[in-house]
């Protein structure tokens, strides 16, 4: 079996849907119009936040960061998966597919840690309305915002710097319609149990400690609305 340095390994293959090839220009139609109503709708969001200066307020300042990293999901995975249904195009080189996985993991972890920040300003809204302003004021959205960025950023920089070091072989197919991480590692023919490691560990402490995070939250926040109500009766 033939080994190939992630140098070596220029072309990939995505997958659209196994043995519905004849119903592509339909699928093609209606994940073009999924597609258009995301970037309609989040744009409509972004617009209408930005004129209102009654809502320039941090839970909707987070409302449309989240819906700036929807747009950013939706522009890392509609390239790839026009080409596919649209013109039967499912070859992508390696080092793109790493570039569109960084990023559509970027993306998925900053949506993660923007619900997270908007679960933090309903908390403090609801169990400490007087601090509200003082704790999140612009300062500290700016801080909070920079730090889901950064971690996303940073924390997903070795995974791509890993995968160029591993060996591939000759199978060179991807189960999806874009680039994950998981997809990639699987098509390696050499030890690749730190990558899969490194995966495992950025789920827990990003997505796995955020939705901790976020259920605590709402926890607090529903005794927190439990207890208001006992004392008013």
């Amino acid at each position: 079996m033939r080994l190939f340095n992630s140098s070596d390994f220029q072309t990939l293959l995505l997958s659209g849907f196994p043995g519905l090839e004849v119903y592509h220009p339909q699928i093609s139609i209606l994940f073009s119009a999924l597609y258009l109503i995301a970037i309609i709708g989040n744009s409509i969001i972004l617009i209408v936040i930005w004129v209102e200066q009654s809502l320039h307020e941090p839970m909707y300042i987070f409302l449309s960061m989240l819906a700036i990293s929807d747009l950013g999901l939706c522009a890392t995975t509609l390239p790839t998966m026009v080409k596919i249904f649209w013109f039967n195009d499912r070859a992508i080189h390696f080092d793109a597919c790493l570039v569109q996985m960084y990023f559509i993991h970027i993306f998925s972890m900053m949506e993660s840690g923007i619900l997270l920040s908007m679960a933090f300003d309903r908390y403090v809204a609801i169990s400490n309305p007087l601090r509200y302003s003082s704790i999140l004021n612009n300062a500290n959205i700016v801080k909070i915002s920079l730090g889901f960025v950064l971690r996303a950023v940073i924390v997903l920089i070795p995974a791509p710097v890993l995968i160029k070091q591993l060996k591939f072989c000759e199978a060179n197919v991807l189960s999806h319609s874009y680039c994950l991480h998981p997809d990639i590692i699987k098509l390696s023919c050499s030890d690749h149990h730190i990558n899969s490691f490194l995966g495992l560990v950025v789920i827990i402490i990003t997505f796995g400690v955020d939705s901790v995070l976020i259920l605590l939250s709402y926890m607090k926040i529903l005794t927190t609305v439990l207890g208001i109500a006992s004392q008013k009766e």
